[in-house]
């Protein structure tokens, strides 16, 4: 996850944009930037794994001045990236996931072009984009190229004198709205970065869509297309409450979630509903709404010293962040029978070992666990929501049940099926629960309230959209005949 933000303004941009990043702070927890075009070019990157964004950059920010600016906070990369093209200096960032990554550095290797921004975890991402997009005839055509050629998800800010580009991917993966105010505008994957500094809504981009930023105004450099496939886990998960996507808030979208599942819970006579900090608890409140069993916190997340255990790259920091941040009340907890609502489970490990033990330590009756989004079954292949295949709950059951790894899981993922409830009770011993039940699909789609097709649901059914199954092939089969040629013109040399 990475989110971005950028800000033009007829005056300094600087404390706008500083704190427009600082609200995407949920999105990533490794890398944190900024860059500024005034007189010259601020541009400033910190590691932010320890630290808040906010300390970390508090000094940066009141040092640089300019009309323009664009961030992120990253869990991947090191950005914003400088690159003096052809068409003059630019800085971006980007938000998204680049599955073909290495097959596009080869491409680019054997065109001539060089990278400097390697690291122990490979090529910077960001830095592919933007030497792709240098392959253009222009900024736009350059974007547009870039789109062409990668498989995966990327939406992005460019900086030039000109102004600030905004891009969202193809399909919509990755959201970006855009706000305004006298003499301001801001753009920002995240909505919930707008009404604190003063900004309405003015639009959120379409998938494909360009738009161009400066002291003019609001350009649409190239309109948008019909398809979308924004990423659901956005409303389940990833989102801040407050966000808004596509003209959807994610905290009634969560409630929608819980009313849903306790709807199919008429035979669980709970005492307290309560819901996983952060994501889970709009869930939980949902579901307390619908079943009448009062909202309680029977786990209460230390806020100021950790954030999401999600978030960061390592198990072991996830695990810490996990066992530190969530502390059990004994009161609440003792003898009740109690829900527990989680937006999802990924691998279950964290879900056992730091939230039902402790609720079972502290005395608990029973433990219903709902999470608000089917079985996980495929890793995500546009925005870094899930992580590999053999890491995931619903994988290792199968696994467990098969005694060995299938390609056909089509009958596990149809909730009919005595598969299906099978696997979801290998889950529930495995958690060590008394009760386990998953939203189902259908339910999840109609609390997001946008039309099934419209949504990425590859998560759970593994289907990608036909145009970028057709992409993908195209892609793959160009790479691979430019790889031929090359080495035949070395042959012959």
């Amino acid at each position: 996850m990475s989110g971005i933000c950028g800000a033009v303004s007829r005056q300094n941009c600087a404390k706008t944009l500083f704190y427009g990043i600082d609200y995407h702070s949920h999105l990533g927890t490794e890398y944190g930037g900024m860059a500024i075009w005034g007189k010259e070019l601020f541009r400033r990157i910190h590691h932010i794994s320890q630290t808040q964004f906010k300390s970390k950059f508090f000094d940066d920010y009141r040092d640089m001045n300019g009309n323009l600016g664009i961030g992120v906070i990253s869990d991947l990369d090191e950005q914003p990236i400088y690159l003096n093209s052809k068409f003059g200096p630019f800085c971006i960032v980007t938000a998204g996931l680049v599955e073909n990554k290495e097959d596009l550095e080869k491409f680019l290797f054997e065109k001539g072009i060089s990278f400097s921004e390697v690291s122990p975890a490979g090529l910077n991402t960001t830095e592919l984009i933007a030497k792709l997009i240098s392959l253009g005839d222009n900024l736009i055509d350059g974007i547009e190229k870039m789109f062409d050629k990668i498989e995966g998800s990327c939406s992005l800010l460019l900086l030039t004198k000109d102004g600030v580009y905004a891009a969202r991917d193809r399909l919509g993966y990755t959201p970006l709205v855009i706000g305004k105010k006298e003499g301001e505008w801001i753009v920002a994957s995240e909505s919930n970065a707008l009404p604190n500094l003063g900004f309405k809504i003015e639009k959120f981009l379409e998938p494909g869509e360009i738009a161009l930023l400066n002291k003019d105004g609001l350009t649409v450099a190239k309109p948008g297309l019909d398809k979308s496939q924004i990423c659901s886990f956005l409303w389940i998960y990833t989102g801040f409450p407050a966000s808004i996507y596509d003209g959807i808030n994610v905290e009634t979208v969560r409630e929608r979630c819980g009313r849903a599942m306790a709807k199919k819970d008429k035979d669980i006579n709970a005492d307290v509903v309560s819901g996983v900090p952060d994501s889970g608890i709009a869930h939980a409140i949902g579901y307390a709404m619908e079943s009448g069993v009062p909202y309680r916190r029977p786990l209460v997340k230390y806020t100021p010293g950790y954030g999401r255990s999600y978030t960061p790259p390592s198990q072991e920091t996830r695990d810490l962040v996990a066992t530190m941040k969530l502390i059990p009340v004994k009161d609440i907890i003792n003898g009740n029978s109690i829900v527990v609502c989680e937006d999802s489970i990924v691998r279950g490990t964290q879900l056992k070992n730091f939230t039902v033990n402790k609720l079972w330590d502290a005395g608990a009756k029973e433990i219903h666990v709902r999470p608000a989004c089917p079985p996980l079954m495929f890793p995500c292949k546009f925005c870094l929501s899930t992580k590999s295949i053999n890491e995931l709950a619903a994988r290792k059951a199968i696994k467990g049940l098969e005694g060995k790894d299938i390609e056909n899981i089509s009958e596990y993922l149809d909730t009919s099926t005595e598969k299906y409830k099978k696997m979801v009770e290998w889950i529930r011993k495995d958690l060590e629960v008394t009760t386990l039940r998953y939203q189902d699909l259908e339910d999840m789609v109609e609390a997001i309230g946008l039309p099934r097709e419209k949504l990425c649901l590859y998560c759970w059914n593994g289907e990608c959209p036909p145009k970028d199954q057709d992409k993908t092939k195209k892609i793959k089969r160009a790479t691979g005949l430019l790889s031929k040629i090359v080495s035949l013109f070395k042959k012959e040399a």
